[in-house]
């Protein structure tokens, strides 16, 4: 069933920590990188969202199960009840899923998680453009698109981030989520994810800018607009403060200015 027009999108991305209920990390020699787990190992402890109207405004940003957070429980009831929401939430509104690299780590961790949870995904296997790799009905995979589905490489959202005036990581990357989560700090993590979603969501719009579906005018007032309501929820100051507004907007180089007059 492909998109209207009139299609929402939700920028997501996922933080996780391997499961050590069911996967046990092989040990390595000294000075060898640890082994990732493999997708199903992934066990979900942050859903982090941006939700964009139709015409590129921000309707809704944060974590899911925030409004109704489970703080006690066991590991597998806490991914639960995110896993619940997340699908609830999409089966509802069902917009276009838009990530940086999802099509290879965040769709496939959250099926194998929610078969894992005996959760039921109707919207992904009912609907082929969730899954279908050359299409952006259903799920539009930045890093996959960036690389001509293949022909390629993007690149990691951090390069790709400061290709366009973001600040990419800041303080925190991937490899730190699992320590983090274990030393309590959760807020630290979803701080983390809503950086990499927010990044990812003014990612989205320079992408359409690309593309031609928005005109540089449009391009520049809906990035405008979502700084400005970022701003306003305050919760990614420091990608923010960090970000090179002139190079963001797409404002040509000084020398071409000058050449110019």
């Amino acid at each position: 069933m492909a998109r209207t027009p009139s299609a929402e999108y939700l920028i997501l991305d996922i933080e996780t920590i391997p499961d050590a209920d069911r996967w046990h990390r092989p040990e390595t020699p000294h000075g060898v990188e640890s082994s990732f787990p493999p997708t199903w190992a992934h066990r979900i402890v942050v859903v982090g969202c941006l939700w964009l109207d139709h015409g590129y405004r921000l309707k809704r940003f944060g974590v899911i199960g925030e409004k109704d957070p489970i703080t006690t429980g066991t590991l597998d009831e806490r991914e639960h009840h995110l896993l619940e929401d997340f699908s609830r939430f999409v089966g509802r509104a069902r917009p276009v899923l838009v990530t940086y690299n999802g099509r290879s780590f965040d769709l496939p961790v959250i099926v194998m998680r929610s078969l894992c949870h005996a959760i039921a995904l109707p919207w992904y296997y009912r609907d082929r453009d969730f899954r279908y790799r050359y299409s952006e009905d259903g799920h539009l995979d930045l890093c996959d698109w960036l690389a001509d589905h293949g022909a390629t490489r993007a690149g990691k959202l951090d390069a790709v981030a400061r290709l366009i005036g973001l600040p990419g990581k800041i303080g925190v990357d991937g490899s730190q989520v699992e320590g983090l989560y274990h030393a309590g700090q959760l807020d630290t993590i979803q701080r983390y994810c809503l950086a990499d979603v927010a990044q990812t969501a003014l990612l989205f719009l320079r992408f359409r800018l690309l593309q031609g579906q928005l005109s540089p005018d449009a391009y520049r007032d809906r990035t405008t607009a979502l700084v400005d309501a970022l701003a306003a929820d305050g919760r990614v100051g420091d990608v923010l403060d960090r970000l090179d507004r002139d190079r963001l907007l797409g404002a040509p180089p000084a020398a071409a200015l000058a050449g110019a007059t």
